[in-house]
């Protein structure tokens, strides 16, 4: 049906019968503009402005420090991702938010290789393998800790998803992946790839930036051992939100990480100069948390309670079917490349196109409202948040992106801005 539809009239029909059209009004958007950006930065939900100002002006400016325990704020890591764990196939207590999550894969991936020190082929385990199409920062934070570990760490990059099944093998001690790509949409099956690793001996660690409350995940059944994510893209935390972090059960009790501040002690209070981790989940913990940014979480996280996340799945996808299709019909001939796998089973919650001109193309539609990001080389992003993106914007968008083309509206040679 997606693939027939021509007109915009047509997707305003698609809009009135869409069950999920009635969570667009619990975000913040600003008129005039089509924002298909979410899978980079969430919108925002018009709750989270109360829930600051109640942070701040109660919480923090009436009752002070006494707000640690008056107002929960000591417990909003681990509250807070019993919230989330649903979202990712998770139970209670096994889901911490706090840190970013540069800073929680570092804690995850250095816990990962000192579990796989103490088995007796710890000697030759040493490779962390990934992909090189990988989020940079990710591989950055695998670099430097095995240039810090110095023990003989090497980072193994491969060029496909094909090529992971050759890649892993007997030296690998941990797998590190991001569920969906960044760029190019493409997304793992995480059970299958999970099961080949471990048949090895490897253990895995997802990244889930880019899947996270865009599409239904499920880390038991996938039998998954450590993941991490951000808050701030599908789950509409706000700029720089705390992301998560996710520890198998199985693992709780061989749990050690680095970064072993007072909030992962057993006894915080007692003040004693030795660290004694605390059982559970909360050893992902670290120090003080940020409480206005951790608070906002919870105002996203409040909105996927009213629907399931097959249902987003579904719309999801329908959305992004329907973005492919009119772009390929009504720009045809523009030279742009489709970068996203077609296949359900292998796409995220974005379309990547391609264009010589990528970046000046991107720039000419945002000036005309249509809000999405560009990524190197030459890849635009359209982010499709089933919250609350509508057809008609994935109409209006590729008839501004079709303008653009046809009248060559754009500048060839557009100086970047520092965040693109």
């Amino acid at each position: 049906m997606i693939k027939h539809i021509n007109t915009r009239a047509a997707c305003e029909t698609l809009d009135a019968n869409d069950p999920l059209a009635p969570l667009r009004a619990q975000f913040a958007l600003p008129p005039g503009v089509v924002y298909l950006d979410g899978n980079s930065l969430g919108a925002r939900p018009k709750a989270a402005l109360q829930r600051a100002q109640k942070v701040i002006e109660e919480e923090w400016g009436n009752d002070l420090i006494r707000s640690w325990n008056k107002a929960g704020w000591f417990d909003l890591p681990a509250r807070l991702g019993n919230k989330l764990a649903p979202l990712i196939g998770a139970g209670d207590n096994e889901v911490v938010i706090t840190d970013s999550t540069s800073i929680n894969l570092f804690k995850m991936l250095a816990a990962a290789l000192q579990m796989q020190a103490s088995q007796p082929d710890s000697a030759t385990r040493k490779v962390i393998v990934t992909e090189r199409d990988n989020f940079p920062t990710d591989i950055y934070m695998a670099q430097g800790l095995a240039e810090w570990l110095d023990r003989g760490y090497r980072i193994r990059l491969v060029d496909s998803p094909q090529e992971l099944s050759s890649a892993v093998n007997a030296e690998t001690a941990v797998l590190m992946l991001t569920h969906v790509n960044y760029r190019s949409g493409h997304l793992h099956d995480m059970q299958a790839v999970t099961a080949a690793a471990q048949a090895h001996g490897a253990l895995v660690l997802w990244d889930l930036a880019h899947s996270a409350g865009a599409l239904p995940i499920d880390l038991h059944a996938a039998n998954a051992d450590f993941a991490v994510g951000c808050t701030y893209k599908y789950m509409n935390g706000g700029p720089g939100a705390p992301a998560f972090a996710w520890i198998a059960p199985r693992h709780h009790a061989q749990f050690r990480q680095p970064l072993s501040g007072w909030w992962g002690h057993r006894a915080p209070f007692t003040m004693q100069p030795d660290f004694a981790p605390t059982d559970g989940i909360r050893r992902a913990l670290c120090g003080t948390q940020p409480i206005v940014s951790l608070a906002m979480v919870e105002s996203g996280l409040d909105i996927f309670a009213q629907t399931d996340m097959q249902a987003l799945r579904t719309k999801s996808l329908a959305l992004t079917d329907l973005f492919i299709a009119l772009v390929e019909s009504r720009c045809a001939g523009q030279q742009l490349t489709l970068v996203t796998p077609r296949d359900h089973a292998q796409r995220g919650s974005h379309v990547s196109f391609a264009h010589a001109h990528g970046y000046g193309i991107m720039r000419a539609l945002i000036a005309r409202g249509v809000i999405g990001d560009y990524r190197e080389p030459q890849v635009m992003r359209f982010g499709f948040t089933p919250l609350y993106t509508r057809f008609i914007d994935v109409w209006d968008a590729v008839e501004s992106l079709r303008q653009i083309l046809v009248d060559t509206d754009y500048e060839i040679s557009a100086q970047q801005e520092a965040v693109t």
